[in-house]
């Protein structure tokens, strides 16, 4: 019998759904379990991953939030068997390393990387892709590095494309651009190196977003896909991540 580790957001019908299930299940704590399973929306799913990231358990989403899109249909019934049968994606994070005026952050991203102007100016940010500068001048509100798996969430509102899940790439998508005006991003190979550097950080601070953790007044950000980190997200047979995200390339 397989342990589970229920973990639910604080709104009232995913409580209502942690008391169901534990009364059906049981629950152990994440340390012990086989699966943890994270009761929310996305974004919930999101921290449950990045709390216990480092512990290779296998998660599974049941959506008791709005959008859903890395979580499963909620279904209380034959839940061990539904876990035997789901299909495995491994999502691997991007290491940020992030130097700003006053300190400097280490964070992974499931995600994205972003970086966002903090005052009414634009900012003015160099691209380096593997040492090479690609953009000396990037004139924009900001600018960001997607995985496969956040590609639909910021990157698509900021009209960055849709990547399949096994594509191997990652997307490099500007936030408003004023110069390169034409410049609509690029798609890098998944094992690249992207480096920010900002320039004229005093008068145009620009802030860096590793997924939830944020650091202000950055001059200098490196991004590369953590290959020595793996985060496997099941997902039952008819809910397919992979189609979803082709899928999603369709949506009006």
């Amino acid at each position: 019998m397989l342990k589970l580790c229920f973990l639910a957001d604080n709104t009232g019908i995913a409580q209502k759904a942690l008391s169901r299930l534990t009364a059906m299940y049981g629950n152990v704590s994440c340390s012990k379990a086989d699966v943890v399973i994270a009761l929310g929306g996305d974004g919930f799913l999101l921290k449950t991953m990045h709390k216990h990231i480092k512990k290779g358990i296998p998660f599974y989403g049941m959506n008791r939030g709005s959008v859903g899109f890395l979580l499963n249909k909620y279904r209380e019934t034959d839940l061990p068997d539904r876990l035997e049968q789901a299909a495995t994606v491994t999502l691997r994070p991007l290491r940020m390393t992030a130097e700003g005026r006053k300190g400097h952050l280490e964070a992974l991203a499931l995600n994205e990387v972003s970086l966002l102007r903090q005052s009414p100016q634009t900012a003015d940010i160099t691209i380096r892709v593997d040492d090479a500068v690609k953009i000396a001048h990037l004139i924009c509100d900001g600018v960001l590095l997607s995985t496969p798996a956040g590609s639909t969430a910021y990157n698509y509102s900021a009209h960055g494309p849709i990547l399949p899940l096994a594509s191997n790439v990652l997307a490099l998508t500007p936030v408003s651009p004023f110069r390169p005006r034409r410049w609509q991003g690029a798609i890098l190979p998944h094992r690249a190196q992207v480096v920010f550097e900002i320039n004229q950080g005093d008068k145009r601070p620009v802030n860096a977003v590793a997924d939830f953790l944020e650091l202000k007044n950055v001059t200098r950000v490196s991004i590369r896909e953590a290959t020595d980190i793996g985060v496997s997200l099941l997902f039952d047979p008819e809910y397919n991540l992979e189609d979803r995200v082709l899928d999603e390339q369709f949506v009006s």
